[in-house]
């Protein structure tokens, strides 16, 4: 993945790296490095070091005006990367085209950062160097540059960092130090075997550089306490230290050694380039300076991703558009109808929505989901009615139990004769019979009662059949729940045994289930929610060059983007099926 939107902001290479089809056609040495793949793009073998070389000697004389020879068997720096440094350190030392005052710990045989600090900003730079080849090459390039004003090389014995350095210059007070160590300790680190993690692909770009260049005792770890002791002799003859770190591990023991040193002013950055990332530390003694603020982690680099989209055709749009008329949508425009249609899916699967601000053509809603209603919906309709089929419920014969009253008339003393059952077409309750008549079933067959009775009561809104007994001349007719079902050895009907007090309780009971197999819409807005799975916003844009209609739905927080792209399907595919509804 390239890293080149997490450079500096100001790097000239962030939103335009160099163009290899241009740089080709102008420099016949670069172009013999280029080549050009299947689909026409043009290429560079980063595993060569004489195209690498080629790459930034070139880079430098096109976008710097500097000319350096570099051997090959030297460290052969990449400009991007060195230039995140060199203006990392002008956020340090606040000097942006001011002249200021650094060192070079090991400017190395291109001497690349003096070169570009005095190029760009106009500093001046002490430029150290142990090995001999380097220091010639630095040196030259210097020289062929004209920059000898500004640069000066030093050959320094080796191991030898900042005090034998500054010997000899005890008045000059500089303002800050750079330092890019050696980043490995033997052979083995240098090649990747015991220190690169085996599920990392391997490096994109060849190694190059001489023994002093990229291992030293104890690696950059040890490398670096070294300058960090010298700081803390030297102290205020600089303004700022600060070195590049080839490993993330590196940096938090370093940064506890200056905390137990108590060094006041300590920060970090990242560097970033293509694939490679850089580490670097800085610390000061000085209580005036402004400490930039390290990378936040909420800044760090998030791969882009493209919104989930879908595109309705011209045809379906003209159909969708007719339905939304036949719904009762009153819509100018196309965007207007298929608006309107998403927020009926929405407002089903209670998704809370709301409508952002938008122009004729184009129309937004901000979603918050709460709740997941979108997947498995066949099978929750499915449960649905099967937890409906399992309550009690009338059979048909029940439903016209209100309107139909069995009476039969006789005398108190006759109640185990047989009795005859007359249908009514009313649909009232049954009129008022004398003291000495009541509404009575035959007890013959019954066995007795199993519980005390109860006095009859009919509500005008009871529907189911109103069973009641005459126990003696002068008293009120007694309800009796429980009869018929006492009877033994037969099979009767359900609902034929229901009094009004049961009728009504099954009826709540089938309520009650009903509100829980159907949830009530929410009264909710999206800015009242405090929990929630995701928010999106949802676009609607008239597709470019006809008239069809692109959905597209922009992430924006939550716990996973799978549910948004399950619900893209989702309203992708309730459009579809609207569209080819008859």
């Amino acid at each position: 993945m390239s890293l080149n939107k997490s450079m500096h902001p100001r790097n000239r290479y962030k939103d335009k790296p160099p163009d290899f089809a241009y740089l080709a056609s102008k420099y016949p040495d670069f172009q013999q490095h280029v080549q050009t793949g299947m689909t026409g793009r043009s290429m560079l073998n980063f595993k060569e070091p004489e195209a690498v070389r080629a790459l930034t000697c070139t880079l430098l004389k096109e976008d710097f005006g500097l000319t350096i020879d570099i051997p090959l068997e030297r460290l052969i720096p990449t400009v991007p990367l060195r230039l995140n440094y060199i203006h990392w350190v002008e956020d340090l030392v606040d000097g942006q085209g001011q002249p200021r005052k650094g060192i070079d710990i090991g400017t190395g045989a291109s001497c690349i950062y003096p070169l570009l600090g005095a190029t760009m900003n106009g500093w001046y730079f002490l430029a150290t160097e142990v090995d001999d080849i380097c220091f010639d090459h630095a040196t030259k390039n210097v020289e062929q540059n004209n920059l000898s004003e500004l640069i000066k090389v030093v050959k320094v014995p080796h191991k030898t960092l900042l005090m034998d350095a500054l010997k000899e210059e005890t008045t000059i007070v500089y303002d800050f130090c750079m330092c890019n160590p050696p980043f490995f300790a033997n052979q083995l680190e240098a090649k990747g075997e015991n220190s690169r993690n085996s599920r990392r692909a391997p490096p994109s770009s060849v190694n190059t550089g001489g023994v002093t260049e990229i291992m030293a005792e104890g690696g950059e770890l040890e490398f670096v306490k070294r300058i960090i002791h010298d700081s803390l002799q030297l102290k205020t003859r600089l303004r700022w230290y600060s070195c590049m770190l080839g490993k993330k591990c590196s940096l938090a023991p370093l940064m506890e050694e200056l905390k137990e040193q108590g060094v006041p002013k300590v920060t970090h950055t990242e560097f970033c380039q293509g694939r490679t990332m850089r580490w670097a530390l800085a610390w000061s003694f000085y209580d005036d300076v402004i400490v930039p603020p390290p990378p936040s982690k909420r800044c760090k680099l998030e791969k882009g991703r493209k919104p989930l989209s879908f595109t309705l055709p011209e045809a379906g749009v003209k159909e969708l558009q007719a339905k939304a008329s036949a719904k009762g949508f009153k819509s100018s425009s196309a965007l207007d109808s298929i608006t309107a249609l998403l927020e009926k899916i929405l407002t089903d699967l209670r998704v809370l929505h709301k409508r952002v601000p938008s122009t004729a053509q184009h129309k937004s809603l901000f979603l918050t989901a709460v709740e997941n209603t979108w997947i498995h919906g066949r099978l929750k309709r499915r449960e649905q009615k099967r937890n409906l089929r399992e309550l009690p419920r009338a059979p048909p014969a029940a439903m016209a139990a209100s309107h139909t009253t069995a009476t039969t008339t006789g005398p108190a003393t006759t109640a185990a004769s047989s009795q005859t059952k007359q249908p009514s077409t009313q649909s009232t309750a049954i009129p008022e019979t004398p003291s000495d008549q009541a509404t009575t079933t035959d007890l013959a067959s019954l066995q007795p009662l199993a519980s005390p009775p109860q006095p009859a009561t009919q509500t005008p809104n009871d529907t189911s059949l109103n069973v009641a007994v005459r126990t003696e001349p002068g008293k009120p007719a007694v309800e009796q729940p429980e009869v018929l079902g006492s009877v033994a050895d037969k099979d009767v009907d359900m609902m034929e045994t229901q009094t009004p007090v049961e009728a009504q309780k099954l009826q709540e009971k089938q309520e009650e289930a009903t509100k829980e197999t159907v949830p009530v819409k929410r009264p909710l807005t999206p800015g009242s929610v405090q929990e929630f799975l995701f928010k999106c916003l949802l676009e609607l844009l008239m597709e470019e060059g006809s008239r069809g209609v692109v959905v597209e739905m922009h992430w924006v927080e939550g716990q996973s983007k799978d549910l948004m792209n399950q619900l893209c399907t989702y309203l992708k595919n309730s459009l579809l099926k609207m569209v080819a509804s008859p």
